[in-house]
């Protein structure tokens, strides 16, 4: 496959992170624009409590009123059974779950081990029976843990296959949540996870951040070792508020650069996409990132995709 699915995460990972609110016209403004970049793919929001993440409290609203193409596919981050009913009610019918794999980051986030963690999204989500939505299970801290260091591999070999065991249908996100990842990191990890547990009803992506200014670098190792779901924000906004230091999305429009300089097709709009990257940046901009947004225009443009390198287009 010489192609690759960019989930664009700026309207949750991105904004939840912003302290102001945002203005509901002012996100789904946003939201409309990025759709119409070619993205397959938006996680538009979260059904976490409002007193949690304020900014996340008007999802269902955006849900309501955003004018998104009949192609893209909307995905909203649930974190409880709780949140899980509410995403469902608002007619939500892809869903990511998240759970960290580290005990510390855990606590932080949501003040559970990770084994209540998993108890209570198996009870979650067996109480649904039939008619489940699409689902994408986050692990945090696949990588780093800002409290305890690097997370042995082995630790996030036991939380996929728990994953599988709880729901067989499903894609399973492996996320670098601090962005201390390295290359020989990531590809050391999917080389062990991929040839066992990828199939046809169970599939990858990868989730990083780019901290230390190697999200690109981790996201092409993450593809050549099979993922080919890669999740960006545009304008690299974003980071978890529970991890401290792990500020920065991988920024949208470095991965479609980097991935169709390497002749892989994203589908995305790289030029509508800068646009759209500037706006989403202009929310917060001192926690905005990326590199390609700050190559002049018509030179970012004018290298762009495989016919640069005589690759076929």
């Amino acid at each position: 496959m010489n192609s690759i699915e960019i989930l664009e995460v700026a309207p949750r990972d991105g904004f939840q992170a912003v302290k102001p609110f945002i203005p509901t016209e002012a996100k789904i403004k946003l939201i409309e624009e990025l759709a119409a970049c070619g993205f397959k793919r938006l996680e538009i929001g979260s059904f976490v409590s409002p007193k949690v993440l304020p900014q996340m409290a008007d999802t269902p609203e955006i849900l309501k009123r955003a004018r998104l193409p009949d192609s893209v596919r909307v995905m909203a981050l649930v974190p409880n059974a709780k949140g899980l009913q509410r995403a469902l009610d608002a007619g939500v019918r892809e869903i990511s779950w998240v759970i960290s794999v580290s005990e510390s980051h855990s606590r932080s986030n949501v003040n559970r081990s990770v084994d209540e963690s998993f108890k209570g999204f198996a009870q979650a989500w067996e109480g649904l029976g039939t008619g489940k939505p699409k689902l994408r299970l986050g692990l945090s801290t696949c990588f780093d843990c800002p409290w305890e260091g690097r997370v042995p591999e082995d630790h996030v070999i036991r939380a996929v296959e728990r994953v599988i065991a709880i729901a067989p249908d499903v894609e399973i996100g492996i996320c670098d949540t601090t962005g201390r990842a390295a290359p020989d990191h990531v590809g050391a990890l999917f080389a062990r996870i991929m040839p066992r547990y990828a199939s046809d009803r169970v599939s990858f992506a990868y989730h990083g951040h780019d901290t230390y200014g190697l999200g690109v670098a981790n996201a092409i190792e993450a593809y050549r070792q099979g993922v080919r779901v890669i999740d960006g924000a545009a304008g690299g906004l974003g980071g978890c508020p529970f991890a401290p230091g792990a500020a920065g999305n991988t920024a949208s429009e470095d991965l479609v650069f980097a991935f169709e300089h390497m002749g892989v097709k994203t589908g995305v709009d790289f030029q509508r996409l800068l646009t759209a990257a500037d706006h989403v940046a202009e929310v917060e901009p001192r926690q905005a990132g990326g590199k390609l947004r700050t190559v002049p225009r018509k030179r970012a443009l004018a290298g762009f995709g495989a016919a640069t390198r005589g690759l076929p287009a």
